[in-house]
């Protein structure tokens, strides 16, 4: 028998899973995530406040969600949030009670700070834990999220194939001293660990948040390598990342802003990113 279950899930599907389980089943649900420096921290169906569902009806993108795989994470964070999440537990257990029932509890590694956020209450059309439930037993949570309940890394196909080239492509590119743009969508804490020289580092967030000093560096870089080029043809952008994936989603974003925030038209993917550079290019690059 178990009286409080503690969700310590890198995935989407598991996470609605462990909550509808808690749900159905009475039973207080101690949730706690990680990813790079950030953690939280909350506690669900507890002293009649929300579940998971009542703050997340609907389950995101999966092409929006980063795990610890895709995204990493600093391995000090899981173990600060790993302990908070068994005090909540032993508080709980032992009749103290929690002051995570109807808040979330944020931890910042980067400038060691905490902060509280107020969570709704619970929600009364709720699917699982409202007044008329629609999920009344548990479902296929892979099909429910439209993403796979594992923490492996995902690969993402965003891309048509002519939208992306491979690493070996690339290489050659750099061998032949083509002009071209290399852009690294990382977070700087990533960049900093490694890079390819003369590279240019955006983070996929910036791009996504158009934020306009990122957007005019590079609109300058642009500017620079068509200088450099001989030919009237557009200058071609190629995107990297860790395994890939961020830099499809980058394409994507670049290509809604062609022609507007960004004057170029070729922009292209490279598949597997930096690892795959590692794994087939230089065994001497470093992996994390």
């Amino acid at each position: 028998m178990y009286d409080i279950v503690a969700d310590c899930s890198d995935n989407v599907p598991t996470r609605y899973l462990v909550n509808d389980a808690c749900v159905l089943s009475g039973k207080t649900l101690v949730s706690a995530s990680a990813l790079r420096m950030e953690g939280q921290l909350t506690v669900y169906n507890y002293h009649g406040g929300p579940c998971y569902r009542c703050i997340f009806p609907k389950p995101p993108p999966p092409e929006t969600v980063t795990n610890c795989s895709d995204g990493g994470v600093l391995g000090v964070v899981p173990g600060i949030m790993g302990c908070l999440q068994a005090l909540e537990i032993l508080k709980i257990a032992s009749g103290q009670g929690s002051s995570c029932g109807q808040q979330l509890l944020m931890f910042d590694a980067q400038d060691a700070k905490f902060r509280t956020i107020r969570l709704r209450p619970k929600q009364n059309s709720c699917a699982v834990c409202g007044e008329n439930p629609t999920v009344t037993h548990l479902v296929d949570y892979e099909v429910f999220c439209g993403s796979a309940a594992t923490d492996k890394c995902r690969r993402l196909n965003l891309l048509s194939k002519d939208q992306r080239v491979t690493v070996q492509d690339y290489k050659s590119i750099l061998d032949r001293s083509d002009f071209h743009l290399l852009l690294d969508v990382r977070p700087l804490v990533e960049v900093d660990i490694c890079h390819l020289p003369s590279s240019l580092n955006i983070p996929l967030s910036s791009l996504e948040n158009k934020k306009c000093d990122h957007i005019q560096v590079l609109k300058e870089r642009i500017r620079q390598v068509k200088e450099q080029m001989s030919s009237e043809a557009q200058v071609p952008v190629y995107v990297i990342c860790k395994l890939g994936n961020d830099s499809q989603k980058a394409v994507k974003v670049l290509e809604k802003m062609s022609g507007s925030e960004v004057d170029f038209v070729s922009v292209k993917d490279i598949c597997g990113g930096l690892m795959a550079w590692s794994q087939k290019i230089d065994p001497l690059f470093p992996q994390y």
